[in-house]
């Protein structure tokens, strides 16, 4: 497994620079010390999602009976779905029904450090797919530990970037914001053909015969 394969996807899936100005319009009533805890929370649950994707991840689809390479077209064609909406400038894992979902939660008082943050603005379906396949090319515990650190590494870019939230909206603007996540979806859609096409040929080994 190219060790550093997984991350650069996780940071391209999980996009906090996009993610920026949905923070900014769900903690805008806040004070400074709810928007540290939202921020606090927020990271530390997308650590949780991630690490659990890569160490339960594939008993889970083991419990369910579905093949590997089954998963990786499923999951990589829905990378490549979430790198088109990020070539559109949407973040990956969000949703109109989703963030109209968030504000609702706000409006009731609710916390948004979970939903709509985490799960799906920051992880979602995407990422745990992502992680799911990435353990299962792993070979060793060692390379396994590694996945779950990239999720603190995750963490800690979404816990600098939300903290700055407010410099960088205003250094990039709602246009700067629009090419890094475009940037990403490109480098997304890449690794999505990737993962597609390693699906397709463990489940169609002819493929490979005649790409080879």
């Amino acid at each position: 497994m190219d060790i550093y394969k997984p991350l650069v996807a996780l940071l391209a899936i999980v996009n906090p620079i996009g993610v920026v100005p949905f923070f900014i319009h769900f903690t805008s009533s806040f004070t400074r010390k709810q928007r540290q805890r939202t921020i606090q929370v927020s990271c530390f649950s997308a650590f949780l999602v991630i690490a659990i994707s890569a160490l339960a991840g594939l008993q889970v689809i083991e419990f369910f009976s579905i093949s590997l390479a089954s998963f990786q077209v499923g999951g990589g064609t829905l990378l490549l779905i979430s790198s088109i909406q990020m070539l559109n400038a949407q973040p990956a894992e969000t949703r109109k029904e989703d963030v109209s979902e968030g504000s609702t939660k706000v409006d009731a008082g609710a916390s948004i450090a979970v939903v709509p943050l985490t799960i799906p603005l920051l992880t979602g379906p995407a990422t745990i797919s992502t992680m799911i396949i990435y353990a299962d090319k792993t070979r060793h515990w060692w390379e396994l530990a590694v996945l779950v650190g990239y999720g603190v590494v995750v963490a800690i870019v979404t816990f600098l970037v939300f903290s700055a939230s407010g410099r960088i909206a205003r250094a990039l603007g709602q246009t700067g914001i629009n090419i890094m996540t475009r940037l990403m979806g490109l480098i997304l859609a890449a690794l999505a053909v990737e993962l597609l096409a390693d699906g397709l040929i463990k489940l169609f080994p002819v493929l490979g015969s005649h790409l080879g």
